[in-house]
């Protein structure tokens, strides 16, 4: 079992960048693959972005492609999310989740283990 801890968020500007980190309990944080998703009022919970348990394979969805970068440091049990160019539509609460099996997949629900979230708020 994992426990994953977001922080890192806040009100920022449009055209801003913030680094949102994702700290994860227990030993074998290496053999999870991690997500970042987040969710706006209203609206569904929306997949950003996927890395492999070594951090070597990612994938993106397309609205964050070329703004967002998702890595990890396995040695700090930590998963970042570099966010740049934000935009108002970026608004939202910025989950990160940890999966067992070792695929991609944007599907929230083939994720294990959640955080409790942090709210990132960009304005015009």
């Amino acid at each position: 079992q994992v426990q994953l801890v977001e922080s890192g968020g806040g009100l920022v500007q449009a055209g801003d960048s913030l680094r949102l980190s994702c700290a994860a309990s227990g030993r074998t944080f290496s053999r999870y693959a991690m997500g970042w998703f987040r969710q706006a009022p209203g609206k569904e919970r929306e997949f950003l972005t996927y890395t492999s348990w070594s951090g070597r394979n990612t994938y993106y969805a397309d609205s964050v492609k070329g703004r967002f970068t998702i890595s990890r440091d396995n040695a700090k049990n930590t998963v970042y999310l570099q966010m740049n160019t934000l935009k108002p539509e970026d608004t939202a609460v910025y989950y990160c989740a940890a999966k067992i099996l070792n695929r991609a997949t944007p599907n929230p629900r083939e994720y294990d283990y959640w955080g409790q979230g942090t709210q990132v708020t960009v304005s015009s």
